[in-house]
């Protein structure tokens, strides 16, 4: 295999990641002129190389080194398919991923880019198929779903092997009955964290989706 990644590595030595409180994203200290950071998430950022532009390496803050060879293992069982990236290697920090274009939902929604419905059924069909692999579809939200021509393709499956559903993906599919009233539209960044914030502090026994939504519907500009 040739692995043209590896001209990268020194690259990637001069970048520190540390993770922050608070499930918020983590944060990079150092630069090299030749990466560009593509992605930035609660355990790792995600940088693009220059030199090798098909893949992308996913650099995990210090405390979050256990998470590498998690990641790697799911990968592995999740095998080749469309509606994931591809995982080429794993080092003591870092992941060899695919790059993949697109963009992800969450800038979709920032740009005022259509979101089609044929995404809603592609991550469903990738729910089914982890499922199948005898894995768990968890976190999967607007940061994690990128739209590439048309379609779906998720980018993060590092908490597959977790028990439970965080219905994150099942909120998030119930919300986009709402999306008509925003399609075409460019929503604020800070009205997007005001409403993560308020999912996060959401208690989820207490209250029905469908009231956090009337909640948000109160609070924002967006009607009909």
């Amino acid at each position: 295999m040739n692995k043209s990644w590896e001209s990268a590595i020194e690259s990637l030595s001069q970048i520190s990641i540390t993770s922050s409180s608070n499930n918020e994203p983590v944060m990079i200290d150092g630069s090299s002129e030749d990466l560009r950071c593509v992605g930035v998430g609660t355990d790792a950022a995600v940088f693009q190389f220059l030199h090798a532009p098909e893949y992308a390496f996913k650099l995990y803050a210090d405390s979050k080194f256990s998470k590498i060879e998690i990641e790697e293992s799911v990968y592995d069982v999740l095998g080749d398919s469309t509606y994931f990236s591809k995982c080429y290697a794993s080092y003591d920090k870092f992941l060899v991923l695919s790059y993949e274009e697109g963009v992800t939902l969450y800038d979709c929604l920032l740009q005022g880019i259509h979101v089609p419905e044929q995404v809603i059924v592609d991550v469903e069909k990738a729910r089914e198929y982890v499922r199948e692999k005898g894995l768990n579809p968890r976190d999967i939200h607007l940061k994690n779903i990128l739209l590439q021509n048309g379609r779906a393709k998720i980018i993060d499956v590092s908490e597959y092997v977790q028990a439970g559903n965080d219905f994150r993906w099942e909120h998030l599919k119930s919300a986009y009955e709402y999306y008509h009233l925003i399609d075409g539209k460019s929503v604020p960044y800070w009205l997007l964290e005001a409403i993560r914030k308020w999912y996060n502090q959401w208690n989820k026994y207490a209250y029905t989706f469908d009231e956090f939504m009337k909640y948000v519907l109160r609070n924002t500009t967006f009607r009909k």
